[in-house]
């Protein structure tokens, strides 16, 4: 039976046709879907953590006792996760474990773009790279193999382009939960020192059997053109659609290489060349084997394209024909009815300075809010408001704020919030509690009162938490009333300890009850003062010709802000109600 399939449903697919029973991940695009396309498979146990590295020790748990484990992530989770990952290298595993880390070259929804094969690298672990969505069903099923032949963790890579693509994928028959005896082995699973040393060796004896191993993976095809091309996962299609006539070598598994192959590849070949994103791995690592690979003036940001390939070997691009000359700008947004829209005005009147997080709220930072300074990592803002003040005596203080939501600080903020006030900090945290994790497609976490599989769980309470760890002064306010926001955080944001401010509106697509019929605005009224365009909702627009704002009530959802803002009751209730 064949299915066209997205690359994370794919990836999901190849963890169900393995016999996968647990799956523990952390949601952040483009990874997600792979997660939530797991959660329908009733059989398998799946959960989203409070973070990756929990996430990473969590499946390493599941594959000691026995259970084929997998947890996914982005890129930049991997950095968290490292620590499981690094010393899972030393352990190795008892059933198979895989880490889906999926890349996100050119930044479409990330603050960087590293390249994670650097990560298999540095770990001595395998890592495996699909080009399309049956490698990604299939290459998951091998990962676990390999995972459980060589006592090792594996890294499936994949890539925006990859992640998100659909293409078809023949399906195979489910396999029933993979079952091993729970492992009890001292001197494998406890790292001390002395074990630790003893694994050492045994990692450097593996990793060389894993490159002989990768040469049994690779596929060569061949070309009319007389030269050479090693490439693979999203590079790969591009390679072939750009140079039809090249000899491509294609290596599945992509660390370690299979450098014995690629030698006798070369010798095959007139001229050798590497065609890869990011970073120049293959290619340093083939030059280091002594393999002449001819240069090519590539670029180490962003991400290739068919075209940008054959601009790399000076092929004559295609002729298209143009469809459209200006396509209309869509700048990203807060949503209309944000609840931290209200909370976000009120800090640019009051003029601070936010240390801000990742997630959608980052969106603060546009104009005309411009209510976010910094975006660094997930739960940075916490900790760099806390060094900011400190470094400066107090001098911050009552003037800066760190800003965080719900998800992001059960992620790595609380952590942040203990050590301010352990070290007698005087950080505002403002934490945005809209029920959900908003940015990556409104998946559950701790404080959501549910699970991934929506059944009912214990929802973390921010007032108690907060207090648990110490912090004294704990406001919680409505992000729509705006006069109460300026009047508590000017506040706090002058009090000489650590405090935090807790917002309690849900986002509008995690409980859309909260959606009321849109409002309108009375052209009788209207001074043209345009306050309310300074909360920059997207359902408010302005009439140059007329000098009036108005308001669509296809977009509108009715929350009030822009009524509570405008000093001339202009703002009314509408007919409309949004859908």
């Amino acid at each position: 039976m064949n299915k066209i399939m997205s690359g994370n449903e794919a990836f999901a697919r190849g963890a169900f046709e393995a016999g996968v029973g647990f799956v523990s991940s952390y949601p952040g695009t483009p990874s997600t879907e792979i997660t939530e396309f797991i959660s329908k498979y009733g059989d398998i146990v799946s959960e989203w953590a409070s973070n990756e590295k929990v996430a990473a020790e969590a499946a390493l748990g599941a594959s000691l006792a026995g259970r084929r484990a997998m947890t996914c992530m982005k890129h930049v989770g991997l950095n968290l996760a490292s620590e499981p990952l690094m010393t899972g290298s030393y352990t190795g595993v008892n059933a198979g474990l895989v880490f889906i880390v999926a890349d996100d070259p050119n930044m479409h929804s990330s603050q960087n773009e590293q390249d994670s094969r650097n990560y298999a690298r540095f770990a001595k672990v395998p890592m495996l790279e699909p080009s399309d969505s049956q490698e990604a069903k299939d290459f998951t099923k091998l990962a676990f193999e390999i995972s459980e032949k060589f006592s090792v963790p594996v890294i499936v890579r994949s890539e925006t382009r990859v992640s998100h693509s659909m293409s078809v994928v023949s399906l195979g028959e489910q396999a029933e939960i993979f079952k091993k005896d729970f492992e009890k082995d001292t001197d494998k699973w406890v790292m001390v020192p002395a074990n630790a040393r003893r694994r050492h060796r045994a990692v450097e004896e593996r990793l060389k059997c894993l490159q002989a191993y990768s040469g049994l993976l690779a596929k060569v095809e061949k070309g009319e053109g007389g030269y050479g091309v090693v490439c693979s996962g999203v590079a790969y299609q591009y390679v072939k659609e750009a140079l039809p006539d090249a000899c491509i070598f294609k290596p599945a598994m992509v660390w370690p290489l299979p450098m014995k192959e690629i030698a006798e590849f070369a010798r095959t070949v007139g001229k050798l060349y590497v065609v890869e994103e990011l970073d120049p791995i293959f290619e340093t690592e083939i030059k280091a084997a002594g393999i002449d690979v001819e240069p090519l003036p590539r670029d180490l940001c962003g991400e290739l394209s068919q075209d940008a390939v054959r601009a790399l070997f000076n092929k004559e691009l295609p002729e298209t024909e143009e469809v459209c000359s200006e396509l209309p700008v869509r700048p990203p947004n807060l949503c209309p009815g944000c609840s931290h829209r209200g909370i976000f005005y009120a800090m640019s009147r009051l003029k601070l300075f936010s240390f801000g997080d990742i997630g959608c709220y980052t969106l603060g930072l546009l104009p005309p809010l411009n209510a976010v300074n910094t975006t660094v990592c997930m739960g940075a803002g916490v900790s760099m408001a806390h060094g900011a003040d400190r470094a400066t005596n107090g001098d911050a203080a009552g003037k800066s704020v760190a800003v965080i939501g719900d998800s992001t600080f059960l992620h790595t903020g609380l952590a942040g919030l203990i050590n301010s006030v352990y070290n007698k900090g005087v950080s505002t945290v403002v934490i945005l509690d809209n029920r959900i994790t908003g940015m990556t497609g409104h998946q559950p976490n701790p404080a959501s009162g549910f699970t991934i599989k929506k059944e009912p769980a214990y929802a973390v309470k921010f007032p108690e938490l907060c207090a648990a760890v110490g912090v004294k002064r704990i406001r919680v306010v409505d992000p729509f009333d705006v006069e109460e926001c300026m009047r508590v955080l000017k506040e706090e944001t002058e009090a000489k300890e650590v405090s935090v401010i807790i917002t309690n509106r849900p986002c509008i697509f995690a409980d859309r009850s909260v959606i009321k019929p849109s409002l309108a605005v009375n052209a009788s009224k209207c001074t043209g003062c345009k306050i309310c365009t300074r909360l920059g909702c997207p359902a408010i627009t302005w009439d140059n010709s007329a000098r009036k704002a108005s308001i669509d009530p296809a977009m509108c959802t009715g929350c009030d802000l822009c009524m509570k803002v405008c000093r001339f009751s202009a703002i009314e209730k509408g007919e409309g109600r949004h859908g």
